[in-house]
């Protein structure tokens, strides 16, 4: 069996995407494979920030633009590194969650992607689609679904 050699994981900043970056350091500690982690940014300002803050409320945090990101990656990685993964790289990317892991699992070479299981059984994640169902659909690579919540 071979060992996978770049393991992608995606988070968002959210406890239950941390749950999937542990997860996906201590795959990538077992393999020895390097561990890269992802983080997608929608850039808001003035009046569409301030309506999505307000709707979002405790969410918000995922709509603020690239500080936040490079923040939520700086977590991640300590944590990955917690966890035993050696070879930790992040990248913050402007993008949809799906379209952007899809595009860094290409550019990275992964062969493996991560995510969290967040979404899969909610009501909005069956009508209008979850980053994990969606990425099982169009990585074309293979994805572990871990549970996290």
């Amino acid at each position: 069996m071979v060992a996978y050699q770049t393991v992608l994981v995606g988070t968002d900043g959210s406890e239950s995407s941390f749950a999937a970056v542990a997860s996906a350091a201590r795959l990538a500690a077992a393999c020895e494979a390097e561990l890269v982690i992802a983080c997608a940014y929608s850039p808001m300002r003035g009046t569409e920030l301030s309506a999505a803050q307000d709707q979002l409320g405790a969410e918000a945090y995922q709509v603020v633009g690239s500080a936040p990101a490079e923040d939520t990656l700086r977590v991640a990685s300590d944590k990955a590194r917690a966890e035993g993964a050696a070879d930790v790289r992040s990248v913050a990317v402007q993008d949809e969650p799906v379209p952007a892991l899809v595009r860094v699992a290409q550019e990275c070479s992964a062969d493996l992607v991560v995510v969290g299981n967040r979404g899969l059984r909610s009501l909005t994640g069956r009508i209008l689609g979850s980053v994990p169902a969606d990425i099982a659909r169009k990585a074309g690579l293979d994805v572990l679904i871990v549970h996290t919540t």
